[in-house]
């Protein structure tokens, strides 16, 4: 069950960047809500470096953010393609969706010529398409549905692409992926962290590493003055089900030898260990044998934190405001308990701090 149950209004919602909400604003200057068990404190993320002590490390998602919604047409339906995670045989996994005449999209509530309960669109299970479904994409591309990612729906599927290669197609004709809650479309320089990376392949994140958003590279030169030391880790994030909030489906992954290296010594020290961002829990941890012990992994990883399984690595996490219904909460209260997740959120309700990728951040302390 998630560990929140507070209800977040629709006005909380970030709508745009916090650097074009007036003159003057950069990225750090967000609201900055810090959780010390159930005691909180409230902040701008520019006190950060204060917030954190010498030999303190955090662990940093490198994965740039792709240009991952590409319009389509099934049949003289106009559809928006996500391009969610590219497999190791050349397929991808995608969803399908349909405009809402927003400038945003939905879940697509016909498929295979027939209109899906309310239920199953609701719950995320069988809004993508059917097999075979053949979708033409810009420039003369075709993509080609061919099986279900996962046995719990037919919202991802493994597709095909033909007659181009998808890295230059999402760079020509993609944009970034953008939810209802939004204003308006935005450059894909809005969506990449100072930490991000590019990938010779051409993978990312199909949505933005939120988290990192609000580091500069002032901030981190500032970090490091003060002796905070960075650990960078990759975990390629999927397209997340807006709908359902179903649990993530398998990620790429990788956690280079020198930063298990550096995880260890830090864990063996008196420093912590901070994640910024659930994807970076869910890389590190992945790469924890049960003895604690950080390890050089790559691949995929299917791990889900839970509190029932706990955290091996990880001692504080900074993240952003995730929804009640969110499964990413479990592993908010897998890090720092039910009770203080309970509090952190009910100061926030309270507070009027901003919710989403745009919007205000929370770090969880030991």
């Amino acid at each position: 069950m998630p560990a929140s149950v507070v209800r977040v209004p629709e006005e909380l919602s970030a709508r745009v960047p916090v650097e074009q909400r007036g003159p003057g604003l950069d990225r750090d200057g967000v609201r900055l809500l810090v959780s010390r068990g159930t005691e909180v404190s409230h902040h701008v993320f520019g006190e950060l470096p204060g917030l954190l002590r010498a030999g303190d490390l955090l662990v940093v998602n490198t994965s740039p953010t792709l240009a991952a919604a590409v319009d389509g047409r099934v049949g003289h339906a106009r559809v928006v393609v996500h391009f969610s995670t590219r497999g190791d045989d050349g397929r991808w996994a995608v969803e399908l969706r349909e405009p809402d005449g927003r400038g945003t999209t939905r879940a697509r509530a016909d498929v295979s010529g027939a209109t899906r309960a309310r239920a199953d669109v609701v719950e995320g299970r069988g809004c993508g398409g059917a097999a075979g479904t053949k979708v033409r994409l810009p420039g003369g591309a075709r993509l080609v549905l061919e099986e279900p990612l996962s046995a719990r729906g037919e919202r991802l599927w493994w597709a095909r692409v033909s007659r181009a290669e998808v890295p230059a197609l999402l760079r020509e004709h993609g944009r970034p992926i953008r939810y209802s809650y939004t204003e308006r479309d935005q450059p894909l320089s809005v969506y990449q962290t100072v930490f991000a990376l590019p990938y010779g392949n051409g993978t990312g994140s199909a949505e933005m590493p939120s988290a990192a958003r609000p580091f500069t590279a002032r901030l981190v030169a500032e970090l490091v003055s003060r002796g905070v030391q960075f650990a960078p880790v990759t975990l390629h994030t999927g397209v997340a089900s807006a709908e359902s909030h179903e649990p993530p489906y398998p990620e790429r992954f990788a956690v280079p030898e020198a930063s298990a290296r550096l995880i260890n010594a830090v864990r063996a020290g008196d420093g912590r260990v901070v994640a910024v961002g659930t994807t970076a829990v869910r890389a590190v941890e992945s790469a924890a044998g049960a003895d604690g012990v950080v390890r050089a992994r790559a691949g995929w990883t299917d791990l889900v934190v839970t509190p029932e399984r706990g955290v091996r690595v990880v001692e504080g996490l900074l993240t952003g405001l995730h929804e009640p219904e969110a499964s990413h909460l479990l592993m908010l209260e897998a890090v720092a308990g039910r009770a203080a997740i309970n509090r952190g959120y009910e100061a926030a309700v309270r507070g009027r701090y901003l919710w989403h990728e745009f919007g205000d951040v929370h770090l969880l302390l030991p």
